[in-house]
């Protein structure tokens, strides 16, 4: 029994971004962005609506740090993914009061200038077909920060 723990310990394996929960990784990774200022916050990040059937900006004051770590974890597990697909997957239900709700997608631009920041820190970076991909330093910053919350457990 001491053998087959030794042995254990010996085989570690390498973590990735789907050994972790979602909430947990997008939390660490966005206090990664930001401690790290990879990103540059544009000056109306106070004043932006991230679609809109929203009335108001995000009350989050590192909003936009969380969905840029969201943006690069989507990325990361399918690659390929584009804009107008981003759109679709932040978009909500737009409530009319006593009308009908409809789908609405989400702020476009919004999405474009957090992937071109991510790309000028080289986490991502256009793929050939279309859409982002991850980078191998953006991969590997990623798994490292997942490692770090599987060690912490």
């Amino acid at each position: 029994a001491v053998v087959h723990a030794k042995m254990a310990e010996v085989e570690r394996k390498a973590t990735t971004v789907k050994d972790v929960p979602a909430d947990v990784f997008i939390r660490e990774y966005s206090l990664h962005l930001k401690r790290s200022g990879l990103l540059t916050l544009p000056k109306w990040v106070d004043l932006v609506k991230t679609g809109t059937n929203k009335e108001l900006a995000p009350y989050d004051p590192d909003w936009y740090f969380v969905r840029a770590a969201s943006l690069a974890r989507h990325i990361y597990l399918r690659g390929g993914t584009g804009v107008n697909s981003f759109r679709k997957v932040y978009g909500h239900n737009s409530r009319k009061g006593t009308a009908p709700s409809h789908f609405v997608r989400a702020n476009g631009g919004l999405i474009r200038h957090i992937l071109q920041q991510l790309e000028k820190a080289k986490v991502v970076e256009k793929a050939p077909k279309g859409g982002r991909r991850i980078t191998s330093t953006g991969q590997r910053d990623l798994d490292r920060i997942a490692g770090k919350i599987r060690n912490r457990k």
